[in-house]
């Protein structure tokens, strides 16, 4: 049985166009981020060589630029993305993936999505 080592990502904020108002689709908005990524960490607790593990500064950039660019009118869509490009490594078996949209409702913190998706299952 394969070990679940975790790498995780707590709260990586970026700005997008992300909604489906009008005013919403003009100015980049803020969105924090965080993934929970599922894998085997023994070879690279023992080689300590970056190349054995996910990069999560790879991944973050990643992230970043993609999101960057984007246009999303839902934060289920963006998850969904975020969670294909994590998955993209073979070495990630499950990615769970947080989208916070604080600026969404007043008189709350935040409001988001979380996903779970695996290796293997269709992304599409």
């Amino acid at each position: 049985m394969a070990p679940e080592d975790i790498i995780a990502i707590r709260n990586l904020r970026i700005w997008c166009i992300i909604g489906i108002h009008p005013e919403e689709r003009v100015r980049k908005q803020e969105l924090v981020i965080s993934l929970t990524l599922r894998t085997d960490l023994k070879l690279a607790g023992k080689s300590d060589r970056i190349e054995d593990t996910v990069s999560y500064q790879l991944l973050r950039d990643q992230i970043v630029e993609k999101t960057g660019k984007s246009s999303y009118f839902l934060i289920e869509k963006l998850a969904n993305e975020i969670s294909e490009l994590c998955l993209s490594d073979p070495r990630v078996s499950s990615v769970t993936v947080m989208v916070e949209k604080p600026t969404a409702l007043k008189s709350v913190e935040s409001v988001g999505v979380q996903i779970t998706r695996f290796q293997g299952d269709d992304h599409e």
